[in-house]
Parts: structure tokens; sequence; C-alpha cells
């Protein structure tokens, strides 16, 4: 087995190493506290090629693989979970459907922008009554004269009301099938359609420097056209979508556990208590062994998933193992970073309280805990 990095891939890891500490760190704290989407750390992430890593280069992508892409958000994460948590959601969430199920024309209308950053785009799942449940959609559409009629509510959708958001694509009820059950497909929403609105951004505990928000169509017109990928076929398609973005999630948290375990241990060796740096205590010392043992394991989980999907291979279960289990590493890492921090830890003025904040949402997004250990469950047989 060879764990080597390409030398591509070595080289993206680098880049955004390069750009999460000497651009990204030093914003972090001020753009948490305003509230602030970071536009220009966007813009710099499109110059960079980051917003279309994993795609073709025909589709305005840098042709990269999903190793690639997982390191990116890790280094991004480490740095600031709501920068890598933009890039994250525009990539596997936002883009990835078109590039998926999307026609020809469709992906040139709309994967080739947001490949190269240019607009950002919405993934519109969830619903106040509809979220491990996704199959409860109530969002409803009727096609009526070639065109459909949408109306109903989504919840917790990121990146769908920035000012370069181009639109947001929909899970929504569109019939019944041979057995009554509810026909669920998939539809692209322009941002400026007649009847679609976006409510302000969410006051959230963390990733307060990204957009999150409630999405509301009443009476909302879209061409018939606009079906993305098979009629009928939208849940099926989503969740597959959510499959690839278990991967990007986990990477994500193995980044922010980094970050967090970096700030721990440089807090060790600087603060000093009975009169030498607290890394000197073995309750301390055994405290970042600990976190970084379980860093590690994450971080060889994610790029397992990772390599089985570049590989063409099925990559469900493992992206699913290394999503609960680095979500939960995150937990763990900052919570003991924290604690080596003491009362300052406490206080916002150190990154280890954003962090803290940032890190719960990595067990409740892209399926919870809970949901992660039913999808394992059932994809071992039981």
């Amino acid at each position: 087995m060879d764990f080597d990095l390409s030398d591509e891939q070595r080289a993206i890891q680098s880049l955004c190493r390069e750009f999460a500490q000497e651009e990204v760190k030093p914003r972090a704290e001020a753009i948490d506290a305003a509230a602030e989407f970071p536009y220009d750390l966007v813009k710099k992430m499109a110059d960079l090629g980051l917003m279309g890593l994993p795609f073709p280069e025909r589709y305005g992508g840098a042709g990269a693989d999903t190793i690639s892409y997982a390191l990116a958000v890790m280094e991004i994460a480490r740095a600031d979970a709501s920068t890598a948590i933009t890039l994250a959601a525009h990539v596997s969430l936002g883009s990835t459907p078109f590039y998926l199920f999307g026609t020809e024309e469709q992906k040139e209308r709309y994967l080739v922008p947001l490949a190269r950053g240019e607009m950002l785009w919405g993934f519109g799942l969830t619903e106040p009554q509809a979220g491990s449940d996704a199959g409860a959609t109530r969002t409803r559409a009727e096609l009526r004269g070639g065109r459909w009629t949408i109306n109903g509510t989504k919840a917790f959708i990121t990146n769908s009301g920035t000012d370069i958001t181009g639109g947001t694509t929909i899970t929504a009820v569109t019939g019944a099938d041979e057995r009554g059950r509810a026909e669920i497909s998939n539809l692209i929403v322009p941002q400026d359609t007649p009847g679609f609105s976006r409510s302000k951004t969410y006051r959230k505990m963390g990733w307060k420097a990204s957009d999150t928000r409630e999405l509301s169509f009443v009476d909302a017109e879209v061409a018939a056209e606009n079906l993305l990928g098979a009629r009928g076929r939208g849940l099926r398609q989503f969740l597959t979508i959510l499959d690839g973005g278990r991967i990007s999630v986990a990477a994500l948290s193995v980044g922010l556990a980094q970050g967090a375990y970096d700030e721990g241990l440089r807090y060790a060796k600087e603060r000093h208590q009975f009169g030498q740096p607290i890394s000197k205590f073995q309750a301390i010392q055994f405290k970042l062994a600990d976190m970084l043992c379980e860093i590690e394991h994450s971080r060889l989980m994610v790029l397992k998933a990772a390599w089985e999907k570049d590989a063409g291979r099925r990559f469900e279960l493992t992206a699913s193992l290394a999503k609960l289990f680095s979500g939960e590493t995150s937990r763990r890492v900052v919570n003991e970073a924290l604690q080596i921090h003491g009362g300052y830890g406490f206080m916002d003025e150190y990154p280890v309280s954003r962090m803290y904040r940032d890190q719960k949402i990595n067990e409740i997004g892209e399926g919870t805990n809970e949901v992660q250990r039913l999808v394992i469950a059932r994809l071992m047989g039981l």
C-alpha cells in the first residue's frame, strides 16, 4: 500500500495551506464576530481554481481528484470553518448536481460559471418538517402549460442568499408514482425567479461567516426544462450527492480538529504554571497525544473514502464511517483543546472558542450522527 500523495496532490495541499494560513486565518476572528460573508476570500479561492477543483477543465474546473479536494477543504477548515463550508457546499452540493445529472446545455449554462467561481448555488433539500426524513418533502411543483409552479419552504440552505448566488436546486413533489407514493424531482430555480424569496441569514451558534437561509416559494414559476435529471428521481439523486458531500464535511471536521490541536499545542508550550510550561505535565501530554491519534485516524478514513470514489468503487460505507468518526473526533479534540486553554479558552479572542462553536454542526449537517449509524447499519446488511 502506498500512502504517499502525488506531486499534484502535494502541490494543491501546499497551495491551500499557504492561502489558509496567510489569508484566511488572519480574517477568521473578525468575520466570525461580524457574521460577515467573506466575498474577498471566495474571490481568491476562485482565482486559485478551488471553486471548481474536482470538475473537468472543459466545464471550467481544475480537473483534480477527490483526494485533492478533500485536502483543500482540510487546510482551509484548519484556519476557518465558515470559509471551508462555503467552499465545500459550493462544490459538493451546489455544483455537483449539475455535473452528475445535468444535460450538456445545463452544464454549460450553470456548471461552467460555478466551477469558475463566478457565482454560488444552493442545494435545497432540507425543510422545516423534512430534515433527517428527507423523503417527507412538502414543497410541491405542478407542471402547467410548460412551466413548473412551485410552492413550499426550504430550511438551512447554505450559499443561498449571497450577492453572488445564482439560484438553488430544490427537491419538490411533482406527482405520485404507481403506488401512490410521492414522486420527488429536482428543479433548478434561478435567484431572480418571481415568487422565490430568501429570509435574512440565520443567527447561528457557529459558521457565522457562512450564508445560511430559509427559502420560500409562492407560485414561483420556472420553465419545464429546469428539471434536473429524470422526473421522479430527485430524492435518489440528492442522496447520491450527499454520499459525496459526506467526504467533504468529514474533511472539514479533520481540518477543524487539526486547527484546534495546533492551538492547544501552541498554548501548552506558552502557558506556564508551577514554574514550567504546562506541556511538561503528563496530563496535558496525554491529551495532546490522544488528540493527534484521533486526528490521524480520521484523516486516513477521509482519504480512503476519497480514494475509493476516485477509483470508481463503492464508497458510501467508507464515507459514512469517515463522516461519523471525524465529526465526533472534532468534538473531542476541540473540547480538549479548550480545556488545555482553561479559562482563556472561554474567551472569544482565542481561536479555540470559535472552533468550539463551529464544531457542533459537523455532527448534524450532511446527516446527523444518528442517521450515519443507520446508514452504516443498512450498508452492513442489518
